[in-house]
């Protein structure tokens, strides 16, 4: 079974229709006990981290993401959640991955929105899926290069376009949204 995460957060229906195109069904929901069931866990969102955050702590949701133990995929504001702390809304993170999330400076055009590239390191998560190719992105806010970076994009300055910790995998850009190459990074996750 693979899991969505529901939470106080858009996105996750593109991120259903994408993974019904590849093939997989999936559930959405915010049950604890169906979270801990599933063989994958993705924990996509588009929003604001505050508001998120609080939903998920509401429902012990924060605890139980990162006791989980099968895959899990952080997409867009779920990697940034992943982090331990981001600026938007001064909120704390889950904590998998040491490192904040900061607000671009204004030096560009903010939000970060459109197409770009990525740098990966040696993962079999990115294989095959980023090289020389372009991802989508949408964001204000991004993750510090830290040990757990697997995947750098310049934009106003490097950042982590992609984490790995153990079984904890995530992604600045939408892969639902990023054609072929996100649906080849989506194959990769469900098949690890």
């Amino acid at each position: 079974m693979i899991a969505i995460v529901k939470y106080n957060a858009g996105n996750t229906m593109s991120v259903d229709n994408a993974l019904k195109r590849l093939g997989y069904d999936c559930i959405i929901t915010d049950d604890a006990a169906t979270l801990q069931a599933a063989d994958k866990v993705l924990f996509p969102g588009v929003g604001h981290a505050a508001p998120a955050m609080a939903y998920l702590k509401e429902r012990g949701l924060h605890e139980i993401i990162r006791s989980l133990t099968q895959p899990v995929l952080g997409i867009c504001l779920g990697m940034q959640l992943m982090c331990s702390y981001t600026e938007e809304g001064s909120t704390d993170g889950i904590g998998i991955f040491d490192t904040e999330v900061l607000k671009f400076p204004p030096e560009d055009k903010v939000p970060h929105m459109g197409w770009n590239s990525l740098q990966c390191l040696e993962n079999v998560f990115l294989r095959d899926a980023c090289h020389e190719k372009d991802m989508y992105f949408v964001h204000s806010y991004y993750a510090e290069l830290c040990e757990y970076t697997t995947g750098v994009t310049d934009y106003i300055l490097p950042f982590s376009a992609a984490l790995q910790k153990n079984n904890f995998y995530a992604v600045q850009f939408h892969p639902e949204k990023s054609g072929s190459a996100g649906e080849q990074l989506l194959k990769n996750f469900l098949a690890l």
